[in-house]
């Protein structure tokens, strides 16, 4: 599943490809539903709407109009790309909407885990995909040690099903989580309810420089993510210990360990972390 620097680099490559702010003249859904059902507004309400923006919150897109966004969730296997010419018929593509400029813009999802919705300006917490979402990783102010060290108290989770909670902090999913604890030398089945003060800072600023860097490196193609224009990332190049079960570690040559923990399989060092 895309994490928070895969879906970042979507955003980014769809604000650039957006940027002339293009009005929609045309839309085409292929189903009614994928994850959950499509709002039969859908069409209605995106229809002669100009494109002022794309943001992110969490893992979800916001494709931004004056009247409404288009809130999109990428799933297990979704993406956006811009088309110059009417693309083959292809069953995995649900979702074509016609520009101003001639371009389409598609949604494709092959496994329908992603979400098509709509969202009012101004009412994006109001939403119930949205409302119990925690702080942005990125966001110093409102993701930082002491609020995370004190939100992690008495919890009995391990940190690494802790920092995948998307109420404790957005974005952090499989990979980074694994990456993230390693680069802070914290064991990942260490109780989150145990984490002391100076490994709770070691770990947010972990976080926050794994999740910057992959944003960087255009995040992590492990299967078939691509961006917007298509392209894969590289910064699976650059994983410690993810997928690199039995391998040497990096950084003192013990193999790397790995074990299912909170149905997500995990990976660490068991000399770099304690």
């Amino acid at each position: 599943m895309p994490e928070l620097p895969e879906v970042e680099t979507v955003r980014r490559g769809l604000e650039e490809l957006l940027e002339n702010h293009p009005t929609i003249e045309q839309i085409q859904l292929t189903r009614k539903d994928i994850r959950f059902p499509i709002p039969k507004n859908f069409v209605s309400a995106l229809e002669g709407q100009s494109i002022t923006g794309v943001r992110r919150r969490a893992k979800y897109l916001f494709i931004d109009t004056p009247k409404v966004s288009l809130l999109s969730h990428l799933g297990m296997t979704g993406s956006w790309r811009i088309e110059t010419k009417t693309p083959a018929h292809d069953k995995h593509d649900h979702c074509f909407i016609e520009l101003s400029d001639r371009r389409i813009l598609v949604f494709r999802d092959p496994r329908r885990f992603g979400v098509l919705d709509l969202v009012k300006p101004g009412e994006e917490s109001k939403h119930k995909l949205l409302k119990a979402l925690g702080p942005e990783p990125l966001d110093e102010t409102k993701f930082n040690a002491d609020s995370f060290h004190e939100r992690s108290r008495k919890r009995k989770v391990s940190i690494k099903v802790f920092i995948m909670d998307q109420k404790t902090v957005v974005g952090v999913g499989n990979i980074y989580a694994s990456e993230a604890l390693f680069r802070a030398k914290i064991r990942p089945q260490k109780l989150a309810g145990k984490l002391s003060r100076h490994e709770a800072l070691r770990l947010v600023e972990a976080i926050r420089s794994v999740l910057t860097e992959a944003i960087e490196a255009g995040g992590s193609s492990i299967r078939d993510y691509k961006n917007a224009g298509g392209e894969s990332g590289a910064f699976q190049d650059a994983h410690q210990v993810y997928e690199r079960g039995g391998e040497p570690c990096r950084v003192c040559a013990t193999p790397i360990r790995s074990k299912v923990i909170g149905g997500r399989s995990t990976y660490w060092c068991p000399k770099c972390q304690t």
